[in-house]
């Protein structure tokens, strides 16, 4: 059956298998997360407390209880504001002036996959089970995978909480829709004037 599923899966299957049978399988839930319109820091902060296993009642923080994540349609990740120009990520070859760096759109134009990863480990704390729950993360690019065989089950994100506006903000908006109203009204009365005025020319 898992053959099945992995000769059905159109991509690198020895990528997507590699490390797995260094996992304890047993009793761990396989989370699907679609990425297709979410936020990369909102995804991935998802995707880091599903991995360390803080969704559960069970978490200790010395022990790697976490479940299986596999995200698909990692290309359609979005970003807020100017971040896919601005963000830009750094790597030193350990030659002398050898500092590379790469924006993340050209990032997602080489390995969307590595965008996600990124932002999910710098989220994880840095000890002995980084590696493990390292592991635990397969990330896909487009929206098939080779666990097909697997109790899969579809991880809903939680709704997002839209602040309320804060009064100054308020204020300020409500002065600039009255100021508008105030200058559509000007703008009538004005052009009432100047018709009163021809037909009053015309008239003489």
């Amino acid at each position: 059956m898992a053959t099945q599923a992995a000769t059905a899966f159109s991509g690198n299957v020895k990528k997507a298998l590699a490390g797995i049978k260094r996992i304890n399988l047993d009793g761990l839930r396989w989370r699907v997360f679609d990425a297709k319109g979410q936020v990369l820091g909102r995804l991935a902060s998802q995707l880091s407390i599903v991995l360390q296993g803080k969704d559960k009642p069970t978490y200790a923080p010395n022990r790697d209880d976490g479940d299986m994540c596999i995200v698909i349609n990692a290309k359609d990740i979005s970003v807020t504001g100017r971040k896919m120009t601005d963000k830009v990520y750094y790597w030193h070859t350990g030659y002398i002036g050898h500092l590379k760096e790469r924006t993340l759109k050209d990032q997602m134009a080489k390995d969307p996959t590595e965008v996600i990863r990124k932002a999910v480990m710098r989220m994880l704390p840095r000890n002995k089970l980084r590696d493990d729950r390292d592991r635990k993360l397969r990330i896909f690019a487009d929206g098939e995978h080779p666990f097909g065989d697997r109790p899969i089950e579809p991880y809903v994100m939680p709704p997002r909480t839209v602040r309320e506006m804060r009064p100054r903000a308020r204020r300020a908006m409500v002065r600039a829709q009255k100021k508008a109203e105030m200058q559509a009204q000007g703008g009538s009365d004005t052009r009432k004037n100047k018709k009163k005025e021809v037909e009053e020319e015309e008239s003489a």
